[in-house]
């Protein structure tokens, strides 16, 4: 890959910017001076990337992959309305490069968040299809027993929808808390499949996604995952 181009797709700005930094000494590759844009660099082979002395993410290429321990009160979206968006959490330069949330989690709901430039990626994650797996947790407003697991489980109608629409799994850790496995993203779907059970939602967190769950991530915390 050229050297301008790999700038550029990390983020840094314009061709014609990239290039006046490359040609003006700017531009530190693995601590070795980069000044040749036409010169050709292995994108794995990068460990370290800065300008100017300012060290910078090196963002992995062609495609990069990312869980986040999303925190409470942050909006999936590139233009929230009412808090900050989660992309926000990112340095300037990721924020150019594409960046896409796997689904959407709402503002006050937290916990496993992966985004990602991989359109291919994210339609296998995202579409019903393929039954990818999240796992939460649910804080409960009403105490439940199993009537509430075994109602989650045979199907519950939501409000506006033909199709019933079944849990993967439901259990109770205790009689507020509830262990909620599904298989799609529709709009909302946990709040309105307790709900259609006869309950509320408290609080609510994903445990997991596919594979993936947040580890010692704190919320706000990132990390860059390999899908393989």
């Amino acid at each position: 890959m050229q050297l301008l181009k790999y700038i550029q797709a990390q983020g840094i700005g314009s061709r014609k910017t990239c290039q006046w930094l490359i040609e003006n000494d700017c531009i530190e590759i693995n601590g070795t001076l980069a000044n040749q844009p036409k010169s050709m660099i292995n994108p794995d082979d990068v460990t370290s990337l800065s300008i100017n002395g300012e060290s910078f993410i090196v963002i992995p290429q062609p495609y990069f992959y990312i869980l986040l321990n999303k925190p409470e009160n942050y909006e999936t979206s590139h233009k929230p309305r009412d808090y900050p968006s989660v992309f926000s959490l990112f340095p300037e330069h990721m924020r150019q490069v594409g960046m896409q949330a796997v689904g959407r989690l709402d503002a006050d709901t937290t916990g496993v968040l992966l985004i990602t430039n991989d359109g291919k990626f994210n339609h296998n994650m995202t579409s019903p299809k393929y039954k990818v797996t999240k796992l939460y947790q649910v804080t409960l407003k009403h105490p439940a027993d199993q009537t509430l697991c075994d109602t989650l489980k045979a199907g519950v109608l939501l409000h506006d929808e033909n199709e019933i629409v079944i849990a993967a799994d439901a259990e109770l850790n205790n009689p507020t808390t509830l262990l909620l496995s599904i298989t799609e993203g529709k709009y909302h779907q946990v709040k309105r499949m307790v709900a259609a059970a006869g309950n509320r939602i408290e609080q609510l967190h994903r445990l997991r996604f596919g594979r993936w769950e947040t580890g010692n991530l704190a919320p706000g915390e990132w990390r860059f995952i390999n899908p393989d």
